[in-house]
């Protein structure tokens, strides 16, 4: 349930946890308050963070994410976390001389801070030692041990610590038996393990796909999931011998449970009420099933495949749809710290605004693929649509309004609102981009708010309010009372003073003798 700063700018909690620079950092910074800059690197993940919309009018909306989040009209609870168990948790804690429970201690803590510059509030914060977490994982895992899904044998196998999962096909290594996404080495292992029977639900599986086209999402992800279906399906280990920095199997407290077995299952225990007895029926009946679990195509498999399988087990209902969506480069290439080219959040926060870093990567990475960041699209881009078009909207009618009026609206903007045909548009443009938000077409519902903003600008243009002010009050009101913008603003009421929502960014380059010069 590691939480990631993520619209394809995914980045592995887990990463985090066990990055020793990171830890530098977080530690250095703590005599003034814990401010850690993850860096975007090239991208491996696990977990989520969750955000529970729910509304007492209609049945709740569960949205399980990494990061982004809808507001359709719905009350929102939002809900995130750290997932903290697991081999390569423990061994950055050691390596930081200090034990695993210290090390997660601070790295969520940090996680709070993050949220914090990034303008984002949270209700709740779950972490996978919560000892509600851990007692609806054991539920869990005994009514899949009752169900005789759950079996003790040894494996073999080449095992990636940074996946933390054994590589089951390994045509998918590189040379050296090398994991495709973090270019190292496997290790040959062999456990005795208890494992969870995934081949009895093949068919199973099957058939929710074809019956269910739009459980995976892009429809490419779904081809995906499918071949690796077809493929055929071959049981899993849900334990570790060796690890002790877990949660213990109900059955065999020498094991631990395998990390993917327990965070997953952070999808449920973040609906548990604080004041509850942690109890898996209680969580459920709080908002499960989910409609929508959001996350990064590199952990696909295990939500797509392993997860539902689980359910399947545990006689639970599966969520309703599995969003997977791409990763992200700079200028083109893979990001990484050997090319010194990562990306850091409170950075481009501390330069931009949160809102100018949340509208470029929505807009500019269309949900579901890879996406690129480059400074200059990102300046040009903020500039031209939030400062020059949104921001211009308001501030130009807040200026007039100040001028003429000393900033009080001489009508009820609902007398001007049948018959517009300004208003008509908007109000397309409204549902336009409502409907390309249920479909998670994050960039085309953008592209409808921008086309509001043009479709105002265009309308001041053509009314030329400031003219019908130099006519006087005859000849503006002639036109006012029919061409207010509608809603709730009454006649009196008193707006707010005509200040920039999106200044313009001014970019930086460096000069001759190696000062940084401004531009605007």
């Amino acid at each position: 349930m590691a939480v990631r700063v993520q619209h394809s700018i995914q980045r592995n909690g887990l990463w985090l946890l066990s990055s020793p620079s990171l830890y530098n950092s977080i530690h250095s910074s703590r005599k003034n308050r814990t401010h850690f800059r993850p860096k975007w690197n090239p991208p491996s993940s696990r977990g989520a963070l969750y955000c529970t919309c729910t509304s007492s009018e209609q049945e709740p909306f569960v949205l399980t994410t990494p990061l982004y989040y809808r507001l359709l009209s719905k009350k929102v609870v939002f809900i995130t976390g750290t997932d903290e168990h697991g081999e390569k948790i423990a061994t950055a804690a050691a390596a930081q001389g200090s034990s695993p429970s210290e090390h997660c201690a601070v790295v969520s803590q940090a996680y709070k801070a993050l949220w914090n510059d990034l303008d984002i509030a949270y209700d709740k914060f779950i972490r996978t030692t919560d000892p509600k977490h851990e007692a609806i994982v054991k539920e869990f895992y005994s009514k899949v041990l009752a169900s005789g899904d759950i079996y003790r044998a040894d494996y073999e196998g080449l095992y990636c610590v940074n996946c933390e999962e054994y590589k089951v096909d390994e045509n998918e290594l590189l040379e050296n038996n090398s994991c495709p996404l973090h270019l190292k080495p496997c290790d040959l292992r062999k456990e005795d393990n208890y494992f969870f029977a995934l081949s009895k639900y093949q068919k199973r599986l099957e058939e929710t796909l074809v019956q269910n086209p739009d459980f995976v999402q892009p429809s490419f992800r779904l081809n995906e999931v499918q071949s690796w279906i077809r493929s055929g399906l071959r049981d899993f280990s849900i334990s570790r011998a060796a690890v002790d920095w877990g949660i213990e199997v109900p059955n065999d407290l020498k094991q631990t449970i395998y990390v993917w077995f327990d965070a997953l299952l952070g999808y449920i225990s973040a609906l548990s009420e604080d004041e509850e007895q942690p109890n898996l029926q209680a969580a459920i009946s709080s908002g499960w099933p989910a409609s929508l679990h959001l996350i990064g195509k590199d952990i696909l498999r295990f939500h797509a495949v392993y997860w539902p399988a689980m359910l399947m087990s545990a006689g639970l209902s599966l969520p309703k749809k599995v969003f997977g969506h791409g990763f992200l480069t700079k200028d083109g290439m893979k990001m990484g710290k050997s090319l010194g080219n990562t990306l850091e959040p409170n950075d481009l926060v501390d330069r931009f605004g949160p809102d100018a870093v949340r509208y470029f990567f929505i807009r500019e990475v269309e949900f579901g693929n890879d996406g690129d960041y480059s400074e200059d699209r990102f300046i040009n881009i903020s500039n031209a649509h939030l400062a020059n078009t949104i921001g211009n909207l308001l501030n130009r009618t807040l200026g007039l309004l100040k001028k003429n009026c000393k900033s009080t609206l001489a009508f009820d903007s609902a007398d001007a609102a049948e018959g517009n045909a300004f208003k008509e548009n908007v109000e397309k443009l409204v549902e336009k981009a409502r409907l390309q938000y249920e479909k998670l077409s994050l960039s085309s519902a953008c592209e409808a708010v921008l086309e509001i903003g043009n479709a105002g600008n265009v309308y001041i243009d053509e009314r030329a309010p400031w003219s019908l002010f130099k006519q006087g009050d005859a000849a503006f009101e002639a036109a006012a009372k029919k061409d207010t913008e509608w809603g709730g603003l009454k006649g009196g009421q008193v707006m707010a003073q005509p200040t920039p929502v999106f200044a313009r960014i001014e970019s930086r380059i460096e000069g001759e003798d190696g000062a940084a010069v401004t531009n605007k």
